[in-house]
């Protein structure tokens, strides 16, 4: 795998009261290639994107994402989440030639 694959980053505040609403936004470097591009040479790049993103709360499930060829380079993902109780927000996001990256951050609700 590239080096420039990878490196998943979620921002979110790490402190919030409960019931507040706080963001959160993440993003990971990848090519996102579609299959339909051809290289310097004209042979075709081979797709290569990220099918899914998972999203745990405190190990409970959150959200799931199913991407496409569709989705740009290095996707940004943001979504809004409320605030009930402190705990651990860990994304899993997996391509379509085995790749896996995850990342998560930590909120302490007060």
């Amino acid at each position: 795998m590239s080096k420039n694959i990878g490196n998943p980053m979620i921002r979110m505040e790490s402190n919030a009261k409960k019931g507040e609403i706080i963001e959160v936004r993440s993003l990971i470097m990848h090519p996102m290639s579609t299959g339909l591009m051809k290289d310097k040479a004209g042979k075709i790049i081979p797709a290569h994107i990220i099918q899914t993103v998972n999203i745990t709360f405190n190990d409970k499930p959150l959200l799931d994402v199913d991407w496409s060829t569709a989705v740009s380079a290095n996707p940004y993902l943001a979504f809004k989440l409320r605030a009930e109780d402190s705990g651990t927000l860990k994304m899993v996001w997996k391509d379509n030639k085995g790749g896996v990256w995850s990342a998560d951050a930590k909120l302490t609700v007060a």
